[in-house]
């Protein structure tokens, strides 16, 4: 079993319409959306849900008024303002509370309990290329890179039992926890960069994040003709730090019009960004010897 996990500096750089057009190319693939802050795998996947199951990401503060004395020691001690006060009352507010646990530890009447904190949903559905989990994280929900880990847990598994031997993942782009939990233990990252000043600086920092947790550097380029200077930059880095080039890839409007119209880019056309994206599969299946 291959995992390959594809992400980037930041968004916007064409990292799921790379990774949407690889499980067209791929055959028998199991597909994972670790993309949890901003999942947009299932615009282009046009997937089906058979299973939903709420995720909790954490523990919140839940004070039962039956038992609150009305002591007020909790107001004291919560360093985030998330205890209010009413008429003697006290209540919890959810968003600012950060499951510290100090309120619930020193309350002296017991009444503050520590309780689930469901802050999103992940789901199983079936698509036109395989099966894909993917997930949802509610509004200001936090613990993404936990449910990152889970849903890789779920494509590995179900990746082992229909025998698929190839998981695409697309990854959360930045270098923060949710990326480190998409490729911790991947066998290669495939990331895709644009050819910019920020975009070389975020190349850069993907790379050492990539190389850290010992998975196997690849480097596509997308929209590489709209300055060429910055490509050979890029190309430069690539050279010096001895990484893989999987491909590069021209800017092509069809990309943006596979993207209105919900399909993945070789879906949608014949044209040449197509035409790179399926030679950059072509040579990331060979190097890493994935089941076509």
């Amino acid at each position: 079993m291959k995992e390959l996990v594809i992400i980037s500096g930041k968004g916007g750089t064409g990292k799921t319409s790379v990774a949407a057009s690889f499980a067209g190319l791929a055959g028998r693939v199991v597909i994972a959306d670790c993309d949890v802050d901003a999942a947009n795998m299932h615009l282009v996947m046009a997937p089906v849900t058979r299973e939903t199951t709420r995720f909790s990401g954490g523990k919140i503060a839940l004070i039962s008024p039956e038992i609150c004395a009305g002591c007020g020691k909790c107001l004291d001690l919560c360093r985030y303002d998330a205890i209010t006060e009413e008429n003697g009352s006290y209540a919890i507010d959810k968003i600012a509370c950060e499951g510290c646990g100090v309120c619930a530890y020193f309350c002296p009447a017991k009444a503050i309990e520590m309780v689930d904190d469901e802050n999103g949903e992940w789901y199983i559905s079936d698509t036109p290329y395989g099966p894909m989990v993917h997930a949802r994280l509610g509004a200001g929900g936090e613990n993404s890179g936990k449910l990152v880990t889970l849903v890789r847990n779920q494509a590995r598994q179900i990746a082992k039992k229909n025998k698929t031997e190839t998981i695409l993942v697309d990854g959360s782009p930045g270098i923060g926890c949710p990326v480190i939990a998409s490729i911790t233990g991947a066998d290669a990252v495939l990331v895709v960069t644009e050819p910019s000043m920020s975009g070389l600086h975020d190349l850069k920092r993907v790379v050492s994040i990539g190389r850290h947790f010992g998975a196997r550097v690849l480097v596509a380029i997308n929209k590489y003709d709209i300055n060429l200077d910055m490509t050979d930059e890029i190309l430069g880095f690539i050279k010096d730090e001895e990484l893989e080039l999987a491909g590069r890839v021209h800017y092509d409007i069809d990309v943006t019009l596979a993207q209105i119209a919900g399909k993945s880019v070789v879906e949608f056309s014949d044209g040449q960004a197509a035409s790179d994206i399926r030679e950059m599969w072509t040579n990331i299946a060979l190097a890493l010897e994935l089941e076509e």
